[in-house]
């Protein structure tokens, strides 16, 4: 790198903000394209495209056909775990596991923006994710994959090992023998755990194999071993971890943690980056934007790479030496920003439903914007109720929509509600009680299906359309109504934001802002017409 030229632009952290977990990345030509992990969300594993690794746009998603796989029954953390992309001659593939039902399976597609292939199963690849390697040396294909304990006797919670086969890409089938690569992690001496996320690389002759280790939370990292031959045997670097932070000290100021889960690519400017997993949380462990996307530059030493040691914070800016280019009609992913959803015509990709998709459950129209038709469905059962949901991509946001609807019992409800999982939400609701019309906020009381009642507001005019908004601060959340969109009156201050972190709610996922319309239980021929959604992200370590 010429250090005389100044750097054109500065790559933001993170580069996807709110849960966009589990990156992988594949450079083809002067075009990048990244997927991340869904779970139970429909569409799935969103599609992102970047030419500078900095402005990304969401071109599609690789499962978006109720035919290609539902996931009706499953709780919203579980589903799609962690995707793999690759591409080799003409086509693009991304192996994905559905952790409960379908298990390791392979799509394909000639653009990436789709439409991509009904799912192939790989049922010889037992495990999660799988990721291809294409040797282009050998003209040979493998797949590479975490998988079970030698004989599925671990010596220890957590023991796990990395494998792989040789891959048909023409016929989507492993070829010959299941070979062991790696056996618990780095030093099977210390009790390495979930040794996970693998990925091969082949530069200068050598063969990397590198991997998350220590579980995606506060103990995460990449670690990276190399061989000669891509069967191994593969030396672990010395040097290990490669990426983490937990040597850090926890009360440093604009954290960012549970750094690992990476994949390295080639730069614009013919530098390496890594793209990986991490979380900024507002307390200790506790976060409400999922896991996000990170990049960091990627540095070769003796053949080794490197990434951030661990005695270094990962930073929220890199400047680099090449210019920027702008996404035309994307929505900001980096930064902080605000913009408006309306819904006109079509709904944008990003847009996310619970389990799958029933287009005959809304309408969309530049009069009356997003109609929801009430469904006996409730968020806190595992089915598809009316709700399309939007990320919280910051710690400090703001949603809001403008809600036309009349109840017509109190079983009708519909409003906005911010959402963890179907345990863990708020719902700011226009419904009845005692046959008038009233705005209430209702908090879920976990593994009951049901909820509180936190606030209730009269109506007292026939109010035709009201105003919802919701204000996340970090830890708390507050909740605003109005029944004219310009005068707001507070319903609800600071409620406890905790309860929707993933510390307390447990699995993988990050909060949604959604729009829901449900008769709970019942059934109903009513509707409710959201006529925008309007989000606004303002996090002070995200200014520039």
């Amino acid at each position: 790198m010429n250090l005389s030229v100044s750097a054109q632009t500065t790559l933001v952290n993170p580069i996807l903000t709110g849960f966009y977990p589990d990156p992988s990345i594949v450079k083809v030509g002067p075009d990048y394209y990244l997927v991340n992990s869904t779970f139970s969300y429909f569409p799935g594993l969103p599609i992102m495209h970047s030419k500078d690794l900095k402005n990304w746009k969401q071109i599609g998603n690789v499962i978006d056909r109720p035919e290609q796989m539902d996931f009706m029954g499953e709780r919203l953390t579980r589903g799609l775990f962690a995707p793999g992309i690759s591409y080799s001659k003409g086509t693009f593939y991304v192996t994905c596991t559905d952790i409960d039902h379908d298990g390791n399976f392979v799509v394909t597609a000639k653009n990436p923006a789709g439409p991509w292939s009904n799912p192939v199963k790989i049922p010889q690849v037992k495990g999660i994710d799988p990721s291809i390697y294409f040797d282009e040396s050998t003209d040979k294909a493998y797949i590479i994959y975490n998988s079970d304990a030698p004989d599925r006797k671990p010596l220890y919670s957590g023991h796990r090992t990395i494998r792989m086969y040789e891959f048909d890409p023409v016929k989507l089938t492993v070829i010959g023998d299941e070979k062991q690569l790696v056996n618990g992690g780095v030093d099977l001496s210390k009790k390495p755990v979930w040794i996970e996320g693998p990925h091969i690389l082949k530069r200068n002759g050598w063969y990397y194999l590198y991997a998350a280790e220590g579980g995606t939370s506060v103990n995460h990292s990449e670690v990276v071993l190399r061989s000669k031959d891509v069967w191994g045997p593969y030396v672990p670097f010395e040097g290990n971890p490669i990426l983490t932070q937990r040597e850090l000290p926890a009360d440093r100021k604009d954290a960012i943690t549970s750094a690992g889960h990476a994949q390295f690519v080639e730069g614009p400017d013919g530098n390496w980056y890594s793209i990986f997993l991490a979380v900024r949380p507002y307390e200790g462990d506790y976060y409400n934007t999922g896991r996000e996307t990170f990049i960091a530059p990627l540095t070769w030493k003796d053949d080794w790479p490197m990434i951030e040691h661990g005695e270094k914070a990962i930073a929220y800016s890199y400047p680099v030496n090449y210019k920027e280019i702008k996404q035309k009609g994307a929505f900001p992913q980096s930064g902080n920003f605000a913009y408006t959803m309306t819904f006109d015509n079509e709904l944008d990709p990003s847009l996310l439903f619970l389990r799958t998709h029933d287009k005959n459950s809304y309408s969309l129209s530049k009069k009356e914007g997003l109609t929801l038709k009430l469904k006996p469905e409730t968020i806190m059962e595992m089915g598809n109720p009316a709700f399309i949901g939007k990320r919280q991509q910051h710690l400090n946001s703001t949603a809001e929509t403008e809600l036309t609807f009349t109840p017509k019992s109190d079983k009708e409800k519909a409003g906005l509600v911010i959402l963890q999982d179907e345990g863990h939400f708020y719902f700011l609701c226009k419904s009845k009680a005692q046959d008038k019309e009233v705005l209430q906020l209702y908090k879920s009381i976990p593994k009951e299906k049901t909820m509180e009642l936190l606030a209730v507001v009269p109506l007292t005019t026939k109010a035709g359309k009201v105003g919802l908004r919701i204000v996340s601060q970090g830890d708390t959340y507050s909740f605003y109504t109005s029944t004219d969109a310009k005068n707001w009156s507070l319903l609800k201050d600071k409620v406890d934001g905790k309860f929707l972190s993933t510390k307390v709610s447990g699995g993988f996922i990050g909060c949604v802002y959604g729009l829901y319309a449900t008769s709970s239980g019942e059934a109903s021929t009513n509707s409710a017409s959201f006529q925008y959604l309007k989000y606004a992200g303002d996090d002070p370590m995200l200014r520039k």
